[in-house]
């Protein structure tokens, strides 16, 4: 029986992990609140290359926010469920390639993380759940998980796969 979770994959998801928070509290006032641009949701195309990304990001992302969130636990359990929600299906689109980039990858974080948080930051917001709170909440968000993901994480998949990194990273599935 080949082992699926080896040693190399967790190193790399807890690699993966520490530099996503890391990039998070690094641009903190970029990567929190209602109108965010966090770069580090770049690392959410990782996922495309193996299953330990998942856990990756998903660790990353409950500690940037544990760390890093004025909202507290709210934010630690509906954003990290979101980013986790994503990488799941942005694994699942893996190889629904266009001109070899995994672009249909890039959208559940993008379209989760807007759905999700902008419906936290509308439960949330004073005298309870407001549709106008979440449909602006839910644009803000998706606009800006646009660049870091549609762009820039497709520029690391593809400069890791230009370069044969991705199996040194994460092994062979």
């Amino acid at each position: 029986m080949q082992k699926t979770f080896t040693t190399r994959r967790m190193a790399a998801a807890a690699v993966l992990a520490a530099a996503y928070c890391a990039v998070s509290l690094a641009l903190a006032p970029l990567s929190f609140g209602a109108v965010q641009m966090r770069v580090s949701e770049a690392f959410t195309l990782l996922p495309v290359f193996s299953p330990a990304a998942i856990w990756g990001v998903t660790l990353g992302c409950a500690l940037s926010n544990a760390l890093g969130s004025s909202m507290g636990l709210i934010d630690v359990v509906f954003g990290t469920s979101a980013t986790l929600i994503a990488a799941l299906m942005s694994y699942a689109l893996r190889n629904m390639r266009i001109h070899g980039l995994p672009v249909f990858s890039s959208l559940p974080p993008v379209l989760v993380n807007a759905v999700v948080i902008g419906a936290e930051i509308a439960l949330v917001s004073p005298g309870g759940w407001n549709t106008g709170v979440f449909v602006s909440s839910a644009l803000s968000v998706g606009i800006g998980q646009i660049v870091p993901c549609c762009v820039l994480g497709l520029l690391l998949v593809w400069a890791l796969e230009r370069n044969h990194l991705e199996k040194r990273i994460f092994g062979t599935l």
